[in-house]
């Protein structure tokens, strides 16, 4: 039986004392979250999954930079990015060291308000057995449901937080039951004034007319690290690819489609509102084979 690894973060911000790394090991099974911390009474912290492939964590620079943004977003202090990124290279060697190497694992990060009144930070993270997301990878099937947000609510009504990813993920999981409600996998969000934004826990991708494109960040979407490497393995094959605002329209008539996300890699979308969509089986394989070999 696997045991997951948890690390409490001591030092979540500013420099730790000489010879103190800033984070502990922790007892997994023990209680460490007081029940007076905003992030469980407010759900007022922030959030970062990594994917941790054969010992190494992909991405770990730009999700630490995501954090970060995400903290700034929410007037949180700024994470000490060296504490963090040490934790995780320890609680994934802890880890491996009680488990085994190699396969395929997940590092949560997870930066609160703290225990209301203190003005203290909480952080802590924990490295687990990843999900087993071999059919997903496959197809999915997909649902659009309507955000109720203009697509640049980001710009007009910043203090909704659009762009921001924030441990507040009860209307993600909400309509990622309804998609279940409708016989479908996952959802991709459209704003209320007609534009393809995101799923709950991923970034779309378009293929149309031989150009990869995703929507704009702009739009309070959350930036993806896994997205930017989609969109370097099809530069590499000679795909142009581009950021601009998508239509619902232009998502419906896209000749394929896919979800991606740091723990999923890539889902190629088989159905969207019931209409059928090719997958091109060896480009999504080579695809996948691209993202799950990152060593960075």
């Amino acid at each position: 039986m696997t045991r997951a690894t948890l690390l409490t973060i001591t030092v979540p911000t500013g420099e730790p004392t000489t010879g103190d790394p800033g984070f502990a090991l922790a007892d997994y099974d023990a209680a460490q979250v007081r029940i007076t911390d905003l992030g469980i009474t407010r759900g007022d912290g922030v959030f970062e999954t990594i994917a941790v492939i054969d010992g190494h964590p992909q991405a770990l620079g730009p999700h630490l930079m995501r954090l970060a943004h995400s903290a700034e977003l929410l007037d949180l202090p700024v994470p000490a990015e060296h504490v963090w990124h040490e934790a995780v290279l320890a609680g994934v060697a802890d880890y491996q060291s009680r488990n085994g190497a190699g396969g395929e694992l997940f590092a949560k990060l997870i930066y609160t308000r703290g225990v209301e009144g203190t003005g203290r930070p909480s952080g802590w993270i924990f490295v687990d057995q990843g999900e087993d997301f071999t059919q997903q990878r496959l197809g999915l099937k997909v649902v659009t449901l309507d955000r109720g947000l203009r697509h640049d609510v980001a710009e007009t009504s910043p203090w909704l937080l659009a762009g921001a990813k924030s441990l507040s993920y009860a209307v993600n999981r909400a309509a990622q039951r309804e998609a279940a409600r409708r016989g479908a996998d996952d959802v991709i969000f459209i704003s209320s004034d007609g534009y393809a934004l995101e799923g709950p826990t991923s970034n779309v991708i378009v293929l149309a007319d031989g150009v990869i494109r995703t929507p704009q960040t702009d739009q309070g979407i959350l930036a993806g690290t896994t997205q930017a490497a989609v969109f370097a393995f099809f530069a590499e094959r000679g795909y142009p690819t581009e950021y601009r605002h998508i239509t619902a329209e232009e998502l419906a008539a896209a000749d394929a489609l896919w979800l991606v996300s740091s723990v999923r890699q890539a889902g190629p979308i088989t159905h969207l509102d019931g209409r059928e969509y090719p997958v091109d089986a060896a480009l999504t394989a080579d695809l996948n084979r691209y993202l799950l070999s990152r060593t960075h």
